[in-house]
């Protein structure tokens, strides 16, 4: 893996981010609030854990600290509070990925899990981990969007790469 490829995979994501952001969008804050059958109750707690294991990932890899927590879903207030704290957190993830050359990628990160143990990976498993994570929380975010009649359309990685 070349640091070419996890741009490509991170503008993926964002990519991929937006097109749920721009959807939730047409939701009122009652709909954004409804429980939903996914683990995480519904699709603003799915959007603020998706905001927050990017963010956790990003300190952890980074800044070599390792939070205790994920973000508190309540400190948002609607869906405007999780898309500004995101392009806020995007940038300084962008940036951190600019820093980056390949022989960076094969470092071991080592942090402590919101368990309190200990793990170590190379930074290029925790960054593809990142977007994979994503995308499992995304098709969840897209499920219960569809079921509000604000499909996403097709978020898969060929798309993107395509257009």
């Amino acid at each position: 893996m070349h640091t070419t490829d996890v741009q490509t995979l991170y503008d993926y994501n964002s990519w991929a981010n937006q097109r749920i952001l721009t959807q939730a969008a047409q939701l009122s804050t009652e709909q954004l609030r409804a429980p939903a059958p996914f683990p995480m109750g519904s699709l603003h707690n799915t959007l603020v854990h998706l905001l927050a294991s990017e963010w956790l990932w990003r300190v952890r890899m980074h800044e070599g600290v390792s939070p205790p927590a994920l973000l508190d879903p309540a400190t948002f207030s609607d869906l405007a509070a999780i898309e500004a704290r995101w392009a806020e957190d995007e940038q300084v993830l962008r940036a951190y990925l600019a820093s980056l050359n390949d022989s960076d990628l094969t470092r071991t990160v080592t942090y402590t899990n919101l368990s309190g143990m200990t793990r170590s990976e190379t930074l290029s498993n925790l960054l593809h981990h990142v977007v994979l994570h994503g995308m499992q929380h995304r098709s969840e975010c897209a499920a219960m969007l569809t079921n509000y009649g604000y499909s996403p359309g097709n978020i898969d990685l060929i798309v993107y790469l395509q257009q």
